[in-house]
């Protein structure tokens, strides 16, 4: 859709909502879902938030009079889970928005099912993944269409493959091919030897070979810099995703007339479906940056800004780091303050998440854990939201908010808003 198409200004009559601001912390889980240990043992004790603020603490001021601790094991929360309760606000003490968290319907933890799940969907094939490496009926079309031999072909984690691989790609220019535990085809290559605009199309040409039964979720570009020793990836990387599923959140809006803005990955993850306008970011600090600058210059149009801070993820989780994840938490609990100043009177701001990611976890893969419903702003009533049975509460609710639907989910919309109100 155009950005300069006419976007509606206000929701239906009777809506308690104009703006939606949805904030992803990628992989921010706070504790195991009740089916995690069909994933594992290390996700049946997975809790992200929770174990980094026993392994090094957190300070988080804001993020807790918006309800973290109550819905993290650990800290606030005691018993099996959460009960939605729609008494008063003194109920639930003072709050600053309604507090809940949302379990995963559909069968992965990846970054793709989790964001499509918010979007309103249901994901019950799992994409395929490869443990050992890519089969030659994937690799030798794309070395032929490349006209270069891969280097490794296995899993690793991003950080320790540019250490073993970066110096003998500066010397022969071959890209440097890796997956993880998720559905993944990466190309690494260096800026200086291979321009960014090849490796887009490298990835192009794989993205057009991985069909199925090959058909991962994403192929992602991951260009870096520097020399042996003191590599570094760019903020140029780019996903190119398979098509979510038809009529979720963002299509329904846009199809309705309402602003969808993308800020961070949101665009590549949805492969551009039901996107208004879009922007790419370079780190977490620069997308709540944009994100607080939408708030402020899109002020007349209705909708959604959609945000994701994939440096929780990318940086900190899967290199187990909980230290750095200290941080970043941090960093964006003291610009909370300025989102929350920043919203109108009918905006809702939601921090939430799209699969855990434990730093104190063995291994370097998503966990399967509860995310976060974070739910604030003028009208946002302090009230306990519960444990929600699926990721789609997010999107129907959102729906809901604009006289739409998507296919799955059940809306909390009148939790949100106190009766007088």
């Amino acid at each position: 859709m155009s950005s300069n198409a006419r976007i509606k200004s206000s929701a239906p009559d009777g809506a308690p909502f104009d703006r939606f601001i949805v904030v992803v912390v990628d992989g921010g889980g706070v504790g195991a879902t009740p089916d995690a240990k069909s994933f594992g043992e290390i996700d049946a004790n997975a809790n992200t938030i929770g174990h980094i603020r026993e392994a090094v603490g957190l300070e988080l001021p804001a993020l807790e009079r918006m309800g973290l601790a109550r819905i993290t094991p650990g800290w606030g929360l005691t018993g099996d889970g959460l009960r939605a309760d729609d008494a008063s606000a003194a109920s639930v003490g003072e709050l600053g928005g309604a507090f809940g968290r949302m379990a995963e319907l559909s069968v992965g933890k990846d970054t793709q099912t989790g964001h499509w799940e918010m979007a309103g969907c249901r994901i019950d094939t799992q994409f395929p993944t490869y443990p050992d490496g890519f089969p030659d009926e994937v690799i030798r079309p794309f070395e032929e269409a490349v006209g270069k031999e891969v280097l490794w072909n296995k899993p690793a984690s991003g950080t320790e493959i540019l250490e073993r691989f970066g110096a003998e790609h500066q010397r022969t220019g071959r890209p440097i091919v890796y997956t993880s535990g998720d559905s993944v085809f990466q190309i690494a290559a260096h800026e200086e030897i291979v321009p960014v605009e090849t490796l887009y199309d490298w990835c192009e040409k794989a993205r057009a070979i991985l069909v199925p039964p090959h058909e991962v979720g994403r192929v992602i570009a991951r260009p870096f810099v520097g020399a042996p020793g003191s590599f570094e990836r760019t903020h140029r990387r780019h996903d190119y995703s398979i098509p979510p599923p038809p009529g979720h959140l963002l299509e329904r809006l846009a199809g309705a007339g309402y602003d969808v803005y993308a800020v961070g990955k949101i665009e590549d993850i949805f492969a551009g479906r039901g996107v208004v306008e879009a922007i790419h970011t370079e780190s977490n600090a620069h997308g709540i940056e944009l994100t607080l600058d939408a708030i402020e210059s899109r002020r007349d149009r209705a909708g959604l800004i959609f945000t994701n801070l994939v440096d929780f993820d990318s940086k900190f989780g899967h290199r187990r780091d909980p230290k750095g994840y200290r941080g970043a938490l941090e960093e964006l609990d003291r610009e909370l303050p300025k989102l929350l100043s920043a919203l109108g009177e009918r905006d809702a701001l939601v921090i939430t998440a799209d699969h855990g990611n434990d730093p104190t976890a063995p291994g370097t893969d998503h966990t399967r854990e509860y995310v976060p419903l974070l739910v604030s702003g003028p009208r946002v009533a302090p009230r306990c939201l519960g444990d929600r049975s699926s990721f789609a509460d997010l999107g129907q609710t959102i729906a809901d908010c604009f006289g739409l639907k998507v296919d799955h989910g059940e809306s909390c919309l009148p939790l949100l808003v106190d009766r007088a109100s």
